[in-house]
C-alpha cells in the first residue's frame, strides 16, 4: 500500500514536471521596455516604441524566436526617472522579462543602473550620455551615439573651417549637461577655446538674455547641447537677435521635428547624426545603406517620417533578438554574454562591435555631419 502510494506521488510529479516543462516552452520570450512616449522627450520615445513594436510584429509573424513568441512588456515613464525605476522593478520582479530595452533618456536609464547591475538582467540603452557606459557597467549597453563623440565630431568640422573660438549654450538636463562637460573637456584637444558657457532651463521658452551675452563676445560659432523644444527656441533666438555665427546643435535634436520646430532659423544649422537621415544620400557601396532603407521603408509606410531615435529602438531591439538567437536561450548570464559579443552588427546607427571593454562598439565614423537645406539634411562631411 505504502509502495502504491508513493509510484503515485512520483507519477504525479513527473506529470506536473513535464506539464511546467511544455508550458514553459510555449511561455512567450519578454522583452521589457520603459520609453518617454509622452513629455517633453516624447518626440524621441515614440518613435522607439512603434518601432520595437513594429520589429516584434514582424518577428512574430515570421514564427517568433526559438520557437517561442516574443511579448513586449513597455511602460512609459513621461520622462521622470523616479517612474522609471518603479517601472524597471515591476519589469524584472513582476513582468519576469528576459532582456530590458530602455530608456530614452539618459537620466532615466543613469537610475536605473544600479537594479538592472543588482538583479543581473542585460539592459541595453538607447540614451546619449557616455556616462551609461563609461566606466564599463557589467549588466548594460547602450546602441545611441555619445555626447563624447558628439563634441569630437563638431570640434572636428570647427577645425576644418579654421575656427576655433566657440560659445557654448546647453540646457539642465542630464543629456545638456553632460554634453556640456565633454565639450569641455575635448576643447584643449581640438585647440578650441570656449569663450562663454551659458546655460537655460529646458522649459524656458526665450534665451535671448544668454544669447545677447554670446553676441558681445568674440565666438566664432555657437553650440547648442540639448533636446526637445529648446534647441529650436535657442536656433529661433539667434535669427531674431540677427548673430551671423555658425550654429551647431547636437544629436539629440536629428529628427523632421526639429526642422519643423526651428523653421527658417533652422537654414545652415549643423549637427553630428546617424546615417538614416541621410539614408538615400549614401553610396551604393556603404554597407548601411540596405539596412537603413529597408528600415525606413517599413517604418514610413506604418507611421511616417523616421527620426535616428527610432533607428535607436531597431538597434537595441535587434541587438537583443541576436543575442537571444545565438545564446540559443534567455538565460540571462548567456544573453548578456552574447550582447557583449556583438560583432559586425549592421544597425542604423553604425556598425557595431562590442567588447568587454566598450559596451557600445561604435566608433566616430558612425556619425555623419549634416546640415539643413531647404527643409531637410544635408551630408557635409
Amino acid at each position: 500500500m505504502k509502495n502504491r502510494l508513493m509510484k503515485n506521488l512520483l507519477a504525479a510529479t513527473l506529470l506536473l514536471t513535464g506539464s511546467h516543462l511544455v508550458n514553459a516552452a510555449d511561455d512567450p520570450i519578454k522583452i521589457g521596455s520603459f520609453l518617454t512616449v509622452t513629455g517633453p522627450a516624447s518626440f524621441l520615445g515614440d518613435p522607439e516604441l512603434k518601432t520595437l513594436q513594429m520589429v516584434i510584429e514582424d518577428l512574430n509573424a515570421k514564427g517568433g524566436l526559438l520557437g517561442r513568441k516574443v511579448e513586449l512588456v513597455h511602460y512609459d515613464t513621461g520622462g521622470n526617472a523616479k517612474e522609471a525605476v518603479n517601472f524597471v522593478k515591476r519589469l524584472i520582479k513582476s513582468d519576469n522579462v528576459d532582456i530590458i530595452v530602455g530608456g530614452t533618456t539618459t537620466g532615466d536609464t543613469m537610475a536605473v543602473i544600479p537594479d538592472v547591475e543588482k538583479e543581473g538582467i542585460t539592459l541595453i540603452s538607447l540614451a546619449g550620455a557616455v556616462d551609461i557606459v563609461e566606466p564599463v557597467k557589467k549588466w548594460v549597453f547602450k546602441v545611441a551615439h555619445t555626447d563624447r563623440m558628439a563634441a569630437a565630431k563638431i570640434y572636428q568640422d570647427l577645425r576644418k573651417q579654421n575656427l576655433t573660438k566657440v560659445a557654448l549654450i546647453t540646457g539642465d538636463g542630464g543629456f545638456d549637461k553632460s554634453g556640456r562637460e565633454q565639450l569641455r573637456t575635448l576643447a584643449p584637444e581640438y585647440g578650441m577655446t570656449i569663450v562663454v558657457d551659458e546655460s537655460y532651463g529646458n522649459k524656458d521658452t526665450d534665451m535671448t538674455t544668454q544669447l545677447t551675452k554670446i553676441r558681445a563676445t568674440d565666438a566664432q560659432a555657437i553650440i547648442n547641447f540639448g533636446f526637445g523644444q529648446a534647441p529650436a527656441i535657442v536656433t529661433k533666438n539667434i535669427k531674431q537677435l540677427g548673430i551671423q555665427l555658425p550654429v551647431y546643435q547636437s544629436h539629440g535634436v536629428a529628427s523632421k521635428t526639429f526642422i519643423d520646430l526651428a523653421g527658417e532659423a533652422g537654414e545652415g544649422v549643423r549637427l553630428p547624426a546617424a546615417a538614416l537621415v541621410v539614408a538615400e544620400q549614401l553610396p551604393d557601396t556603404d554597407p548601411q545603406k540596405p539596412v537603413l532603407l529597408a528600415y525606413k521603408k517599413d517604418y514610413e509606410a506604418k507611421h511616417g517620417p523616421v527620426s535616428t531615435f527610432g533607428g535607436h529602438g531597431y538597434d537595441g531591439v535587434m541587438i537583443a533578438i541576436e543575442a537571444i538567437k545565438r545564446a540559443g536561450s534567455v538565460d540571462k548570464a548567456k544573453v548578456r554574454d552574447e550582447v557583449e559579443n556583438t560583432k559586425g552588427f549592421i544597425g542604423t546607427a553604425g556598425i557595431f562591435n562590442m567588447t568587454p571593454q566598450d559596451h557600445m562598439g561604435l566608433t566616430l565614423d558612425a556619425f555623419k555631419m549634416v546640415e539643413i537645406r531647404n527643409g531637410g539634411w544635408k551630408i557635409v562631411d
